[in-house]
C-alpha cells in the first residue's frame, strides 16, 4: 500500500505541481529547465492559487524541438496538450497547421475574455501575428540579442569601460586591442550565430532576410542572404577570425559560457543570458546595443525577438469551458504586475508596455543598469517589413544550413560569397518543400 501511495503522489506532482482536485485541468507542455522552469512553475502556481475553477498542469517535455515534436505526435493521436510552448522559429510551422491550433485572437473572442493586442510591444505582437495583424499565439518568454562586454578587460586593454563600441569598426578595433594586450583570451565571440549575425543583423540594418516581407506575405518567399551586406559581414567575421579578434565558439548556445567565465571579453548573445552572467561572472560587466555598419544605416533599426510563445491546440474532447480557462491563464500572465515579475525574475524582456512601466516604477532599471537596453532596442521607432521578424517554414533546418556553410567559410574552404550563395540555394529548396507540403 505504501508503495502505491508513493506512486500516486509521484504521478500527481508531474512538473513540480500538484494536480488540482475538482477543477478543470488544463494541460500545459513546456521546454523550460533550470531557473526558467522554477520561474515558470511559480507563474503557474500563482495562477492556480488565484483560481477556484481552473488548474494548469505544467509538464516538461524536453527541448524546444522535442516539445514541438511531442505536441505534433499527440495531436495526430487525438490527445494534444491544451497549451504548448514553441520556440519562435517554429512559428511558421505552427501557423501552417491550421486544423491543429486555436488562434489566440479567436480563442479570446469565443470565450469572451478581455484581450487587447495593443498592450504588447510591437516586435512581440508582430512576430506572433498573421498577415492580417491578428495574434495567433500568446507571447511568453521573449528575448533579443545584445552585446555583453567585460569592463575589467576593457580597462586592462586601455579601453573606456563606460563607452562600449557602437559600430562593427569599433567592435573590431576593441577586440583586436583586447587580444593584443592579453586582456582576455578572446576578443569577440557570439552565441546563436544564425540568429545574432544574420536574423538580428538583417533587422537592425533594415535588410531583407527573404522576399515577401521575410515570408509574412506568402510561402513563396525566397532567401536573400547573398545580399552584398550579408556577404560583407561574413567576410568581416572571416577576416577577424584570421587576425585573432573573433573566435567562433560553436552552434546555438554553446558559446554562452565564454563570457561569464571571462574567456571572451565581448559576446553577442541573448539578453536572457543576464541571470547566468549575474550569477557566474567574477568581474564587472556591461551590456549594450548590437553593433552596426554606420555607412550602411545612419540609425540602426529595431532588433527582433527570440524565445518562445504559447500555442493553443485543438483537442476533440476539450470544451469551451476548458478553453475559457486557457484564456483566463493568458489574461493572468499578461497583467502588468505578472509580466514585470516574469521579466525581472528571468531576464526575458517585458512583453507589455504595462510590464515595462511596473519594472521601471519599482526601480529595477536603476538597480540593474542596462537591463532596459533589450526593450529599448526592440522598441526603436519606425519598424519596417524587414524588422518585423521572420515567417519562414522549416527555419530550424535553414539555420542548420547556415551553420554548415558559414563553418566551411571560417575554415577557409570557401569564400563568403560562395557560402551565402550555397545557403540561398539549399535554403530555398527547404522552403519549396515546406510550401509544397502546406500549400
Amino acid at each position: 500500500m505504501k508503495r502505491f501511495l508513493v506512486l500516486v503522489l509521484a504521478m500527481a506532482t508531474i512538473g513540480g505541481l500538484a494536480v488540482g482536485q475538482g477543477k478543470v485541468t488544463i494541460e500545459f507542455w513546456h521546454a523550460a529547465t533550470g531557473a526558467l522552469a522554477d520561474a515558470l512553475n511559480t507563474v503557474v502556481n500563482d495562477f492556480n492559487n488565484s483560481q477556484t475553477t481552473y488548474f494548469v498542469n505544467a509538464v516538461y517535455k524536453g527541448s524546444y524541438a522535442e516539445t514541438m515534436s511531442a505536441a505534433i505526435a499527440a495531436f495526430r493521436a487525438g490527445k494534444p496538450p491544451h497549451i504548448v510552448q514553441i520556440f519562435e522559429v517554429g512559428t511558421a510551422t505552427m501557423m501552417a497547421a491550421t486544423g491543429a491550433i486555436y488562434p489566440v485572437y479567436q480563442l479570446m473572442a469565443d470565450t469572451g475574455v478581455p484581450f487587447d493586442p495593443e498592450q504588447y510591444i510591437a516586435p512581440v505582437k508582430g512576430y506572433y501575428s498573421d498577415a492580417a495583424g491578428r495574434m495567433v499565439s500568446m507571447p511568453f518568454n521573449s528575448s533579443t540579442a545584445v552585446l555583453w562586454y567585460n569592463k575589467d578587460a576593457f580597462r586592462a586593454a586601455g579601453l573606456d569601460p563606460d563607452n562600449p563600441p557602437r559600430t562593427w569598426a569599433e567592435v573590431r578595433a576593441a577586440a583586436k586591442k583586447i587580444v593584443e594586450t592579453g586582456a582576455a583570451k578572446i576578443g569577440l565571440s557570439c552565441a546563436w550565430l544564425t540568429w545574432t549575425q544574420f536574423e538580428q543583423f538583417g533587422a537592425i540594418h533594415n535588410t531583407p532576410f527573404a522576399t515577401r516581407a521575410n515570408g509574412f506575405e506568402g510561402m513563396d518567399a525566397v532567401l536573400e542572404l547573398n545580399h552584398p551586406l550579408y556577404v560583407r559581414h561574413l567576410q568581416t567575421l572571416i577576416d577577424m577570425a584570421k587576425e585573432g579578434s573573433f573566435t567562433y565558439g560553436g552552434r546555438d548556445a554553446t558559446p554562452d559560457a565564454l563570457f561569464p567565465s571571462g574567456e571572451a571579453a565581448m559576446l553577442i548573445a541573448s539578453s536572457a543570458l543576464r541571470a547566468r552572467v549575474a550569477r557566474e561572472a567574477k568581474f564587472e560587466w556591461g551590456v549594450t546595443y548590437l553593433p552596426y555598419y554606420d555607412d550602411a544605416v545612419q540609425i540602426p533599426h529595431n532588433s527582433i525577438i527570440g524565445g518562445a510563445s504559447l500555442w493553443v491546440m485543438r483537442r476533440p474532447d476539450a470544451s469551451l469551458e476548458l478553453y475559457k480557462g486557457v484564456a483566463e491563464f493568458f489574461r493572468f500572465i499578461s497583467q502588468p504586475e505578472a509580466d514585470a515579475k516574469w521579466h525581472m525574475t528571468t531576464g526575458y524582456v517585458p512583453l507589455t508596455f504595462g510590464g515595462y512601466e511596473v519594472a521601471k516604477a519599482e526601480g529595477y532599471y536603476d538597480q540593474n543598469p542596462g537591463a532596459d537596453i533589450p526593450i529599448l532596442q526592440l522598441a526603436r521607432p519606425n519598424p519596417t517589413e524587414n524588422t518585423r521578424g521572420l515567417r519562414l517554414g522549416n527555419l530550424p533546418s535553414i539555420r542548420t544550413v547556415i551553420y554548415e556553410e558559414v563553418e566551411k567559410a571560417l575554415q577557409g574552404q570557401q569564400t563568403a560569397q560562395q557560402a551565402l550563395d550555397n545557403v540561398v540555394k539549399r535554403g530555398n529548396a527547404i522552403l519549396r518543400e515546406f510550401e509544397a507540403t502546406h500549400k
